[in-house]
């Protein structure tokens, strides 16, 4: 008599091998920045598509990207949600990361506050506005931005010095973290920042008088923001995973340039932290410093300026290979259309 149990099991072990690869969970570790240039991967997973893709996220929040880079290297997070700039150095150091996407361009502005806000309506010129400044006050102006070797603090030295061509006794440059900086700002600890979406937002909604004075594109054209990359290890693990992950990235971009209404809710409650509301959100979805892109195509020779230009601040020692450090394999796959039936 056949044994019913030895069938079942049969059966049973079958239907596991038939089981598609795509439906099986992947944990994945996703390290954040908290802005607006996030968005995307806010969207994608408050949509579902992130599960849709067999993807478990776990979500971790960082500071900047330079201390993402260390989470990355010691093996803690998988993918790397934030400013390019820190990865050119992570692969000159020999850590395997790989930009999968973008997410969005010319992120970065400069705000001034209320009190050298108004030395940039009368001066001739920015790098006179910042001289009227110290003369008057008897110090440079204070410029808050994030670390060296971050997006923010490189567009900011590069407006500075390349564009408004600024003294640099004009001007002290002082690091500190993305709500230190929307906190200094607003307590007028200092006289300006480079700040994105949507602390810009945000700021001026607090105090009006603290002024728009440079656009992304002002102070680094076609200037690359945040991207999506991925750790070489969970890349070639996991690649059916990495390319689900760009697929719900692709969505989640166009539906932020779409329906900006529908995708502020999940950013809300990814950023808001109970400090702003999903009106404020979606006003800074629409802002003019929110370029949302998901092609990584579209910063690759931004990106080689922008390296040449931190070799030549002293904050990136030699220009990474961008064959290397741009994998674009992903998005072709998740751009291809589906096969007819």
């Amino acid at each position: 008599m056949r044994n019913p149990f030895k069938a079942f099991a049969l059966v049973a072990g079958l239907l596991a091998l038939s089981t598609p690869l795509a439906a099986q969970t992947v944990p994945v570790r996703i390290g954040v920045i908290p802005v607006i240039g996030a968005a995307p991967v806010f969207v994608a997973n408050g949509e579902g598509w992130l599960k849709e893709a067999g993807l478990a996220p776990a979500f971790t929040t960082f500071e900047s990207g330079p201390n993402m880079i260390q989470a990355l290297a010691s093996g803690t997070i998988d993918v790397y949600v934030a400013g390019i700039a820190p990865l050119a150095v992570a692969r000159t150091k020999g850590i395997d990361v790989r930009v999968v996407a973008a997410t969005a361009v010319e992120e970065m502005v400069f705000v001034a506050a209320p009190k050298l806000a108004p030395y940039f309506a009368s001066a001739p010129s920015k790098a006179e506005a910042f001289k009227q400044f110290k003369a008057k006050e008897g110090r440079p102006a204070r410029l808050a931005t994030q670390p060296p070797g971050s997006v923010p603090n490189t567009t900011l030295q590069h407006w500075l010095w390349q564009v408004a061509k600024a003294d640099k006794a004009d001007v002290e440059i002082v690091a500190m973290g993305i709500d230190a900086t929307q906190q200094a700002l607003l307590a007028g600890a200092v006289d300006g920042a480079s700040i994105r979406e949507p602390a810009l937002t945000i700021v001026q909604g607090r105090n009006p008088k603290i002024t728009l004075i440079a656009t992304g594109a002002e102070m680094f054209p076609d200037q690359p923001g945040t991207v999506v990359a991925v750790y070489g290890k969970f890349a070639d693990a996991n690649p059916k995973a990495v390319e689900g992950l760009v697929s719900a990235l692709v969505r989640a971009t166009d539906l932020l340039k779409a329906d900006p209404a529908r995708a502020a809710p999940p950013v809300e409650a990814a950023l808001g932290k109970g400090i702003t509301d999903v009106a404020t959100i979606q006003k800074a979805l629409s802002s003019p410093a929110a370029k949302f892109v998901a092609d990584p195509r579209t910063i690759i020779e931004a990106t080689k300026q922008m390296q040449t230009y931190q070799v030549s601040i002293g904050t990136l020692d030699k220009e990474a290979p961008i064959d290397g450090l741009f994998d674009t394999k992903p998005f072709d796959a998740a751009k291809k259309p589906a096969p007819k039936p």
